[in-house]
């Protein structure tokens, strides 16, 4: 590629007006007044040349770009201001074609940096638009993510109804069995006593015949004992709707001590043998929650302290325990069951995570319970070694 900087340069090029007077002033001297200057093409830059003038040619670049002229001045004179004026000339050209190159550098680095600001220009706009459709499809994502995570957790629940449901039906059972058991054998026991209308004898030698003393006093039992059995009844029905919150949907100021006493009890219907519950609540000030929710967070973490004493094989214990100070309330439920090692620590609060068997459970009570907790300004944390227990530890702050 020629740049424009490479090429021959025209005398009047090389001497502007300021380099005229210097350069005039000083062949003045050295030629006596009398001379004149030329271009290539005989056109006249300075003085006014005789037909009898003796000419220098200034060669630059082996062509003649114009003349030195002069009548008076000695052939020396004239050759050593030739000579002078080319120097000059030279220096001229070259200072000419510096500064072009400059100039043309610069333009060159201008339109590269112009056609590097289009391209990044036309990449920014690429990449917002990027950006906006990822973003549009990451919050479309997000919120497909959050709608099957709420139905999980929602099937959660209705799996914990469902044991809740099979859990109050074998205690209602129990006692409905009982009462039913009862007033049979009451209504034969009545049924004695209509006999004893038509028995030939006294009263007195039907009721011995009969044995009405003890048809008396064992009717007496069963009543007392059908009326324990619908007292029971009453208080595992309160129970269930006190835990299930259907007369509480909106927040409220609660016990956290009883809201624990419910969800224990809740798991005690399906508690199995040799697992027992040791209580230490210490008094509290009553909180702004959603009871219904908290019933949910302690059945969660209770259940599952349960599950592990049941997995370890061995009978075991249960403790819950609260307690209050200026800072909140602090509530602790601690197994004696299988625990958990540091790497299962990390993951236990992930949804779908769970160390039980497959079909044991789904992974989602401590992640829900995580969520109410935090929903609540709260917190939550483990504390577990294998094959020594688990102890939960959750944070309420209280209104200072």
């Amino acid at each position: 590629m020629t740049l424009s900087f490479d090429r021959e340069w025209r005398l009047d090029e090389l001497l502007d007006a300021a380099t005229h007077e210097r350069l005039g002033a000083a062949l003045s001297e050295l030629l006596g007044g009398d001379f004149a200057i030329t271009d290539d093409a005989g056109k006249t830059l300075w003085g006014l040349p005789s037909p009898e003038a003796r000419r220098e040619p200034l060669i630059l670049e082996l062509e003649p770009v114009g003349y030195l002229l002069s009548r008076t001045a000695s052939a020396a004179a004239l050759s050593a201001s030739r000579n002078l004026m080319l120097v000059l000339l030279r220096a001229q050209v070259r200072f000419k074609m510096a500064s072009t190159l400059h100039l043309e550098s610069v333009a060159e680095d201008f339109e590269s940096l112009k056609r590097e600001h289009a391209r990044l220009s036309e990449s920014e706009t690429r990449y917002k638009t990027l950006s906006a459709e990822l973003e549009a499809r990451v919050k479309k994502q997000v919120g497909e993510l959050e709608e099957r995570q709420q139905m999980l957790y929602e099937a959660e629940k209705l799996a914990s109804v469902g044991q809740l449901a099979a859990g109050m039906a074998h205690e209602i059972n129990n006692p409905l069995g009982f009462v039913r058991s009862n007033l049979s054998t009451f209504e034969k026991y009545v049924g004695k006593f209509a006999e004893l209308k038509s028995h030939p004898g006294s009263a007195a030698e039907g009721w011995q015949a009969l044995d009405l003393d003890f048809i008396l006093e064992d009717s007496i039992d069963l009543l007392h004992d059908s009326a324990k059995g619908m007292e029971r009844i009453a208080r595992i029905v309160a129970d269930l709707k006190a835990f299930s919150n259907v007369d509480r949907a909106s927040e409220e100021y609660a016990d956290l001590n009883n809201c624990l006493r419910e969800a224990a009890s809740m798991v005690e219907t399906q508690m199995p043998a040799g697992i027992n519950f040791r209580f230490d609540l210490l008094p509290l000030p009553s909180i702004v929650c959603l009871p219904g929710h908290i019933n949910q967070l302690f059945f969660n973490v209770i259940r599952n302290a349960v599950l592990a004493i049941k997995d370890s094989g061995r009978p075991g214990e249960v403790k819950i325990s609260s307690e209050a100070d200026d800072e909140g309330i602090v509530v602790r439920i601690h197994d004696t069951g299988v625990g958990m090692t540091k790497e299962q620590i990390e993951h236990a609060f992930e949804p779908f995570y769970t160390t039980r068997p497959v079909g044991s459970g789904v992974g989602l009570g401590l992640a829900t319970a995580r969520n109410v907790i935090q929903a609540h300004s709260g917190r939550i944390s483990l504390d577990s070694q294998p094959d020594v227990g688990t102890t939960v530890t959750m944070f309420f702050s209280t209104p200072s």
